[in-house]
């Protein structure tokens, strides 16, 4: 079993960005998954710290995410975005993983948007497609809550039903009608990865009731809604799961997908960091 989030290292991380930034305050966050890192552009980046710096953290081990921690604008709030992630296959633990969501109640964040890149299930779906996430499974074997009860992550057995907060899913769709970017609906799947999926393996996945597959995401909002926080998620469709086409699957179908999406992806981030809060 691996050992669930550190606390010391937590506070640790928290300390080192509190000393950098000893006024940040900032209802939002992002933490931009694989080819979501350059929706930063459009934003107002007034500092930003790498992930290598902050204790525990360390630099993200996979092609498509920055790894850094900026302080941004959009249209004069205030937002947290996390260019890239740490992912649980990397071997490093959870400690990690939970460093962005510590940081967040830290910092005085209500509303965190999660986002990653997801290889489509669903027969509707195609590469380019922008997901909002209702629900998720977990098949990664392992949860970051699991361990000796640590109040930090709110109450002993958290309830699941709406780990993807109802306002949330409203405001993603109210910035998706705002922005006229189209908005897919429906359920992500969490393997642990390093391998993508075996065609076998993403039949099981739609028959479970999947509509997209990625390696990510799920132990954040997991630990996220547990903590109180409003999580919100958005997928990318940046390939076909294995098995739909005949060829093989690569990261750098990933990345390029990402980047043909990306107004559209920049479109929408706008309009949802411009949303009121509370």
């Amino acid at each position: 079993m691996t050992p669930p989030p550190d606390l010391s290292t937590l506070e640790a991380a928290a300390a080192f960005v509190r000393q950098r930034w000893p006024e940040v305050s900032a209802p939002r966050a992002v933490i931009c998954g694989s080819g979501w890192s350059s929706v930063l552009e459009d934003l107002e980046v007034t500092d930003r710290i790498s992930f290598a710096d902050i204790p525990g953290f360390g630099a993200p081990g996979v092609v498509g995410h920055t790894g850094a921690l900026c302080l941004a604008k959009a249209e004069d709030h205030p937002v947290l975005v996390f260019q890239g992630r740490r992912h649980f296959y990397e071997g490093v633990g959870w400690t990690p993983i939970a460093i962005p969501i510590y940081l967040c109640l830290k910092f005085g964040v209500s509303d965190l948007l999660l986002t990653n890149s997801a290889g489509a299930i669903h027969p509707d779906f195609s590469p380019g497609d922008l997901m909002l996430i209702t629900d998720h499974i977990n098949w990664m074997g392992e949860n970051p809550l699991v361990g000796p009860h640590q109040p930090l992550w709110g109450p002993r057995f958290p309830d699941q039903s709406n780990v993807y907060h109802p306002k949330a899913r409203e405001q993603l769709k109210q910035a998706s009608r705002q922005s006229q970017v189209a908005l897919r609906e429906g359920v992500y799947l969490a393997t642990r990865g390093p391998v993508y999926e075996t065609p076998a393996e993403v039949r099981a996945c739609r028959s479970a009731g999947a509509d997209a597959v990625g390696m990510s995401t799920v132990p954040e909002a997991m630990l996220a809604s547990a903590a109180g926080l409003r999580v919100g998620g958005l997928s990318c469709m940046t390939n076909f799961a294995a098995g739909i086409l005949d060829q093989p699957l690569t990261h750098d179908e990933v990345t390029t997908t990402a980047n043909k999406a990306m107004p559209r992806m920049k479109a929408l981030l706008r309009a949802w960091c411009a949303l009121p809060t509370g």
